[in-house]
């Protein structure tokens, strides 16, 4: 998303600079073009020369350097973006009232691009009514602002102020700037996750998946401008985009609910949780303590949520499953897409090293009713993206 894209990059003078760094690391990092313009007080927090390193682009924070122009209607006119962080509480006055006294103030009247800012001030100067009405007035003028963090702050305070984290701030410029939409309008269903099947309030019948796998599907997709909607059993994992619907569930009843109200307008459907097939036919009330030798538990199966959604499958509706096997892969994933009537299953074996539950990459093969696509090893992040093409290419 952020290929190519020509990011401005400005510094003022606050402590929270040094994160600042790992910003434009990880905006050249996502292929971004970066430029970064400092005032002066901004240099005592942050090195010109390293900033300088990583953006490949001199840093520049005066207004002349060696007999030379910078000039700042040019640096105001080449960016996709103009993102200010941090934004300290003097700029943020002077931006606010139209002041002009220096490089980066220079630069932002002179901005033809979308403007960003993240605040970064103590808590009192946060909540004080000056910086309130300031904070309106660049509002007014177009200016988005980044909502500040709460936590531990320079002054050793705790409270609000915090300058966002720098993958808080990719995450919002992708979503806010950058989206795509070749799916736009269209409606996506993602499930991910393990479910938590229930044997007394402590216990529980599960397994190892992550989620990683189905929450790299629904950012991708809504990446591309669909309208997301990701529905997870118990994982860790947050969402990189506020836009994405997420929908926790525990239990496979609950995932199979919440799914199937959810699937009714679902132009694509992407099954990737791992669903518990057997859940406990008695819930004990209290804890179960270790007084015998065995433990005997009667289990059922649960609502096989794949097979209800082909069943019930709508004209141009795309319905994805995963197949996650162990022995004789191939045969069980294309019986599973005859039984399911899915448009395709999504098979990966635990038997290949560096796929399945928790681990940060994945090998797949892509089953359809045509044939099957195999896929190296890849970050789930690039999965995802090969999934995307395969159905991108069977909808159009």
């Amino acid at each position: 998303m952020l290929k190519n894209k020509k990011i401005l990059i400005g510094i003022t003078g606050s402590i929270a600079a040094y994160k600042t760094i790992s910003l434009v690391r990880l905006l050249v990092k996502a292929g971004a073009e970066v430029k970064v313009v400092m005032t002066e007080a901004a240099t005592q927090f942050a090195s010109p020369l390293v900033l300088s390193t990583l953006a490949k682009n001199k840093a520049i924070y005066k207004l002349s350097d060696e007999d030379a122009w910078s000039n700042h209607v040019e640096l105001g006119r080449w960016a996709d973006l103009f993102v200010i962080a941090p934004l300290s509480c003097n700029t943020l006055s002077k931006m606010a009232n139209g002041q002009c006294d220096n490089l980066l103030l220079a630069v932002y009247l002179s901005a033809t691009c979308p403007v960003l800012v993240a605040p970064a001030m103590d808590e009192d100067m946060w909540h004080h009514p000056s910086t309130v009405r300031n904070l309106a007035l660049l509002q007014n003028d177009k200016v988005i602002i980044m909502p500040v963090g709460n936590g531990e702050l320079a002054s050793g305070l705790f409270g609000e102020g915090r300058m966002a984290e720098p993958e808080e701030i990719i995450g919002f410029i992708k979503e806010k700037y950058f989206r795509g939409n070749e799916l736009a309008g269209k409606k996506v269903l993602v499930t991910a996750g393990p479910t938590y099947e229930a044997i007394d309030p402590v216990r529980f019948i599960g397994n190892h998946s992550s989620g990683k796998m189905g929450y790299a599907l629904a950012e991708i997709f809504y990446e591309k401008g669909a309208d997301v909607n990701l529905v997870s059993g118990p994982s860790p994992i947050t969402t990189a985009y506020s836009g994405i619907k997420l929908q926790k569930v525990t239990s496979a009843q609950e995932m199979f609910s919440v799914v199937m109200e959810n699937a009714k307008d679902a132009a694509i459907i992407i099954m990737s949780a791992a669903v518990s097939d057997y859940t406990p036919s008695t819930v004990f009330e209290n804890k179960l303590k270790k007084q015998t030798e065995e433990l005997e538990l009667k289990l059922m199966k649960t609502k096989d949520i794949l097979h209800h959604l082909g069943a019930q499958k709508k004209p141009g509706q795309f319905i994805a499953g995963f197949a996650l096997e162990t022995n004789d892969e191939f045969a069980n994933a294309q019986q599973k897409l005859l039984k399911k009537n899915a448009d395709c299953i999504i098979m990966n074996s635990l038997r290949d090293a560096g796929a399945g539950f928790g681990a940060d990459t994945n090998t797949i093969t892509i089953i359809d009713h045509n044939g099957h696509q195999s896929f190296p090893n890849k970050s789930k992040k690039e999965v995802a993206t090969d999934i995307y093409n395969y159905i991108r290419q069977q909808i159009d």
